[in-house]
């Protein structure tokens, strides 16, 4: 199957399919005309690379991990050093998080700390309205 084909049954953009090719994670062929050609299991390939994206793998660990991947879900066979390139990439997410709870109760702390500057300093002036005001 040519690109486009590839495209609309995964619902993966041609570049995006084409920058998996670049990183190594599908392989074409190539028709007499230089047209990249497809097999039907490209279809699961896609499917996977996705599936593995969302889980926040990289496209580098994802060409690790591939070779293990069966089914659409997929399923990881148990391939040398899958456990380690998963739970390493878990690790980094985990410092990320721990990262970005850190900067959220800092902007929290720094809103407080404002809003009680704010009170405060509105606290000594005398509300204006338009009846008090001046004509």
């Amino acid at each position: 199957m040519l690109i486009g084909e590839l495209s609309r049954l995964t619902g993966v953009h041609a570049h995006q399919l084409r920058y998996y090719e670049a990183q190594g994670l599908l392989e074409p062929g190539r028709g007499a005309n230089g047209y990249r050609e497809y097999s039907d299991d490209a279809v699961l390939t896609v499917t996977q690379i996705r599936k593995l994206l969302e889980a926040g793998l990289s496209t580098q660990e994802i060409g690790f991990i591939l070779p293990c991947a069966t089914g659409a879900a997929p399923e990881l066979e148990p391939c040398p050093e899958l456990l380690d390139t998963l739970r390493a990439r878990l690790h980094g997410l985990d410092e990320h998080i721990d990262t970005l709870i850190h900067s959220r109760q800092a902007l929290h702390d720094y809103i407080d700390a404002t809003e009680q500057g704010v009170s405060r300093h509105y606290q000594g002036c005398a509300p204006t309205t338009l009846e008090s005001a001046p004509a």
